[in-house]
């Protein structure tokens, strides 16, 4: 299975490093776990919700990466957005018996797609390739294109 990840370019590996150290929005503190996305596009609009200000200013060290992993996710039970709180229990239980390498949650930010969470710390984490990794804009691809300006009777004259 192909999976994405969006991230600074000194932040490819995936070792979990980031989340030991702070935490993710399903795995506690002290607990390594590598973030992926299931679709590249769901990989940038997660990594949208946590940039701070304007994403067209962001820098321009992103990366857009993909591996590919011989694994099926186990399923994290789905859950209403309220509870969370029973999404991360069963994120802590899975990642201390590193029961499978992987885990599927069904995206809060686009319900067709998922999160997939890594634990580094099962056997098979070792056998995961690097990312694939290509540079990543937030200033290009945000961008508003001349057809929309046509379109919304904009000039296309810069201002």
């Amino acid at each position: 299975m192909r999976l994405w990840r969006l991230t600074r370019t000194g932040q490819t590996a995936l070792d979990g490093a980031g989340t030991a150290k702070h935490g993710g929005r399903y795995s506690p503190p002290g607990s390594p776990v590598v973030n992926f996305a299931s679709e590249a596009g769901l990989a940038v609009l997660v990594a949208l919700r946590y940039l701070p200000g304007n994403p067209a200013d962001a820098p321009d060290d992103y990366v857009l990466g993909w591996t590919e992993i011989d694994a099926i996710p186990e399923r994290v039970p789905d859950a209403d957005a309220d509870a969370e709180d029973a999404i991360r229990a069963w994120v802590a239980r899975w990642l201390e018996e590193r029961r499978s390498l992987l885990a599927a949650v069904r995206s809060q930010v686009l319900p067709e797609a998922d999160i997939v969470l890594m634990n580094p710390l099962h056997p098979d984490a070792a056998r995961v390739r690097p990312l694939v990794p290509r540079p990543f804009r937030f200033s290009e691809c945000l961008h508003t294109p001349p057809m929309r300006a046509r379109y919304s009777g904009e000039s296309d004259a810069p201002r």
